[in-house]
């Protein structure tokens, strides 16, 4: 029941008066949104108030770390949200409010989730002024006694009880909508929002986050396209990795004044992408800008009118923050590369070929209206650059199709369709231009092409052999126990069939106990009417039959 969350909800009203965030909406040209705005200037707080200019950051880092999250997504989305309201989301990816430094120093230095040691003993130098500060930690520059230069990143204190109570409030508000909305339903909203909790309170554990940043940088080790930074020391809240040189890929006119070609880093970040998903089967799924850099010069070269700087190779992205990982299975990895490449050779029908062969629609449904709603729908993109393509209208489209023929949706393919708004958000801000249809055809072929590939998968065969043989050994007790299962099955379906015929024989013999009851009750009814004095007798003869049909 949401009434059980009406603390946590008051308190968010309370935030949202006390920053006047509905001054920030046009509420007359919303009518929907009309009702809340009046609710919040109904609130005390938001007496005497006014406009705030950076209400709604000031806002969401109140209401805590799951509303930060939701303005770090929207940060990326100039094509829906007011350029007011992004310039204010833009600073919750890394400049968050931060908290007192001696905090992050009793992190750092506790036994249990820290590192242990005290900070003399870990660094020759700790800045106690933070680098950044984000939605779950912030980060500290220091240096080892080595010379080498790092990072701390210090988890927030005290943000997994807010995290619970909110993920809480929303699985309420999810079933509530799963109830009444058959897309909710569709897109398994309430699992959404379970692996969601999992993901986010797997993000508060460093340790975790370490090995994902460990298995990226061996994905990518040597790579031209991305590097990712070493990590040298990690706890449950303190991680100690290496410290790199670059901006946020938000800070494009940086870019323009390196002389970096802004078309190859666009592409480059797409083939990376891609490759993640498919060559790996590990994509970090928290693309906002505040996550991913592109290489520059040091920091202190970096000056307003700085001539083009040559690295000695073409600038990498830098993969940080990589907490958040998504991974399909097989099965959902081929058949989302299958499907992409269906689309961009606008092959609807293969597309609902595949889609159906996946069970992701009931076998009811009409596949050829889903293909020409598909192709309505999908179609015109395929000859836009970035650009002109609103990915998240056609994602709402499409997501609306899903509703109307009943498609199920794979919860981790939604993360990574949130991943790929992330990736078009960023992708449009870097190269508006890009055509992403012939940058990823050729990817997704020859990713298919080597799956599919027969010598390949006798190779792997071979490799798996020796389990099949051992496997093999479990054949006879497998058999004897699908026979006895069978045996067993038909027994209970002997015993079933009985049970059926004799609730057949009830509903019989009940029917024509209905039916002498109704014309018992008809006939003394009638005959009632007819005798005069004696009437009273027949209508006690009658109330008798309603109660024997009642008691029989």
């Amino acid at each position: 029941m949401l009434l059980s969350h009406r603390k946590r909800l008051l308190e968010l009203w309370r935030i949202a008066a006390s920053y006047r965030i509905d001054t920030h909406f046009p509420v007359e040209d919303a009518a929907p949104l009309q009702p809340l705005a009046r609710l919040i200037r109904l609130h005390p707080a938001a007496w005497g108030k006014k406009h705030q200019p950076n209400g709604i950051k000031y806002a969401l880092e109140d209401m805590g770390t799951l509303f930060l999250k939701l303005g770090q997504l929207l940060s990326t989305r100039r094509d829906l949200v007011p350029p007011n309201i992004i310039d204010q989301l833009i600073q919750l990816q890394d400049k968050v409010k931060s908290f007192a430094p001696e905090i992050a120093i009793a992190q750092i230095q506790d036994p249990k989730q820290g590192l242990g040691l005290s900070i003399d003993t870990l660094f020759a130098r700790f800045d106690s002024k933070p680098l950044a500060a984000a939605s779950i930690a912030q980060v500290h520059t220091a240096a080892l006694h080595d010379g080498r230069e790092v990072v701390v990143k210090v988890v927030r204190p005290d943000i997994r009880t807010t995290i619970i109570t909110d993920f809480e409030l929303l699985r309420e508000l999810a079933s509530w909508v799963s109830a009444r909305i058959e897309a909710a339903r569709a897109l398994h909203v309430i699992d959404l929002v379970e692996d969601y909790r999992q993901v986010m309170l797997n993000e508060l554990d460093l340790t975790l986050e370490a090995d994902n940043t460990t298995k990226m940088r061996n994905n990518f080790l040597d790579s031209a396209l991305m590097y990712v930074p070493e990590v040298y020391d990690a706890a449950k809240n303190v991680m100690v990795m290496e410290r790199i040189q670059g901006v946020p890929i938000s800070q494009v006119e940086v870019f323009d004044q390196l002389g970096y070609d802004r078309a190859a880093l666009a592409e480059m970040g797409l083939t990376i992408f891609f490759t993640q998903v498919f060559r790996d089967n590990f994509f970090h799924a928290d693309m906002h800008p505040g996550n991913v850099f592109v290489e520059t010069p040091p920091v202190q070269m970096l000056t307003a009118d700085m001539a083009n700087v040559d690295l000695g190779h073409a600038p990498r992205y830098i993969g940080l923050d990589c907490a958040i990982m998504g991974t399909l299975s097989k099965d959902d990895q081929l058949i989302v590369a299958r499907m992409l490449l269906a689309v961009m050779n606008n092959n609807f029908s293969a597309m609902v070929d595949i889609v159906s062969r996946a069970g992701w629609i009931p076998p009811s449904a009409d596949k050829h209206a889903l293909m020409r709603d598909m192709s309505r729908t999908v179609g015109p993109m395929l000859n836009k650059s970035i650009n002109e393509i609103d990915f998240a209208g056609v994602l709402m489209q499409i997501l609306d199709i899903a509703r109307r023929h009943h498609m199920s949706i794979p919860p981790q393919l939604m993360l990574l369709l949130k991943t790929l708004v992330h990736v078009e958000g960023l992708g449009r801000d870097l190269y508006p231009d890009l055509d992403i249809w012939s940058l990823a055809k050729p990817i997704l072929s020859s990713w298919i092409k080597e799956q599919l590939d027969p010598v390949r998968n006798l190779q792997q065969l071979r490799g798996q052999l020796p389990e099949i043989l051992l496997s093999a050994t479990d054949i006879p007790k497998l058999l004897d126990q699908g026979l006895q299962s069978l045996a067993s099955q038909g027994s209970r379906q002997d015993s079933q069939l009985r049970e059926i015929q004799q609730l057949r024989a009830d509903m019989l013999n009940d029917r024509r106990r209905d039916w002498l009851a109704l014309a018992g009750f008809g006939i003394t009814i009638a005959a009632a009417t007819q005798v005069g004095w004696f009437a009273p007798i027949f209508y006690i003869f009658a109330l008798l039959i309603v109660v024997w049909r009642i008691l029989s």
